[in-house]
């Protein structure tokens, strides 16, 4: 049994092979149904728009049947720290949550998103983590406190249907927002294209650095596939000769558990960090990417997020496909 909570779990050759199998799911070349009556369920402590429809537009394509729950709304409130005294509002422990699930449905999806109050314990996933610690079936991280491997899979599947699959300048840039968001995005990005060998440039200002360890592997999966990552706090150099801009924001690690000082250190960049025309020009006619929701002329704006060269909605479409060769490879098909 495997689960599929982080790219960085899967050599190159696997993550090609996940990729073939979305673009024959995407070209209707593979009509499969390896999901044939069974069910997997879909836990979702947070909201969701394209994970949540893509996940049951998918299992149902794979000739599956959903099981949607929302703990503290659809399920039982979730304790998930172990030696846990139960007396406060939690009212079921995530321990027996995960194995009775496990006992209806052939796998499960989770989506968590980090509360941001405790860098050092938030960083380590300790829900995901908790599920997986309990699950019998395969687990699909949703999104989680640190990744969002489904998402990074349908990226690097949009790149290679634009570019094919040489090495390509990948800018990951920070933007700013108006609160401060986790990192899981902006961590399986840069992981993913480091796995990919693009030349992976991550933008940000001083103080937003991603997580030491997550560097530390993306550096190393980068020389490993024949790629580079380099930190630029400059954002119009870091734009110079990219083929892909991918806008996201996230919080420092340095302000977890006091927004407001990250709300206001983030005030300074809120007009140097938008992704407008100009900072578009100086690229190698690159395209835009976002993992959507975006705040328009917040992050980016109208005219760059309207332009022929935004793919967002083919970024969108793709996490259909390339959860549908998740969910095939976990239960067993080739």
């Amino acid at each position: 049994m495997k689960h599929f909570l982080s790219t960085k779990d899967f050599t190159r050759t696997e993550i090609e092979g996940l990729l073939e199998r979305a673009f024959a799911f995407k070209r209707g070349e593979d009509t499969s149904k390896p999901l044939d009556k069974n069910s997997i369920a879909l836990v979702f402590f947070n909201p969701s728009l394209r994970t949540r429809a893509s996940m049951q537009v998918g299992i149902y394509e794979l000739g599956g049947n959903v099981v949607v729950l929302e703990p503290g709304g659809t399920s039982w409130t979730l304790e998930h720290r172990d030696g846990v005294v139960m007396d406060g509002d939690k009212t079921e422990h995530v321990a027996e949550f995960v194995r009775v699930l496990g006992r209806y449905c052939k796998a499960i999806g989770v989506r968590t998103f980090a509360a941001m109050k405790d860098w050092e314990a938030e960083r380590l996933d300790p829900v995901l983590n908790a599920f997986a610690k309990h699950a019998d079936v395969p687990l699909i991280n949703l999104e989680s406190a640190m990744h969002h491997p489904c998402q990074a899979l349908a990226d690097m599947m949009t790149i290679r249907e634009r570019f094919g699959e040489k090495s390509k300048r990948v800018v990951l840039t920070w933007a700013w927002h108006p609160k401060p968001l986790p990192m899981a995005v902006s961590n399986s990005f840069a992981l993913a294209a480091a796995q990919a060998g693009h030349t992976l440039v991550i933008a940000h200002p001083k103080g937003y650095e991603l997580d030491d360890e997550l560097m530390n592997d993306a550096r190393m999966f980068a020389a490993h596939a024949g790629g580079s990552v380099e930190v630029m706090h400059d954002v119009d150099a870091a734009f110079d000769g990219a083929h892909i801009i991918y806008a996201k924001s996230w919080g420092s690690k340095n302000f977890y558990g006091a927004p407001e000082k990250d709300i206001a250190e983030r005030a300074a960049y809120r007009e140097k960090w938008i992704i407008d025309a100009a900072k578009m020009r100086r690229t190698d006619d690159a395209v835009f990417m976002h993992c959507l929701p975006v705040r328009r002329n917040v992050i980016v704006t109208d005219e760059v997020i309207d332009a022929a060269n935004s793919i967002v909605i083919d970024e969108a479409e793709n996490r259909l496909h390339a959860q549908k060769a998740v969910m095939a490879m976990l239960l067993g098909e080739n």
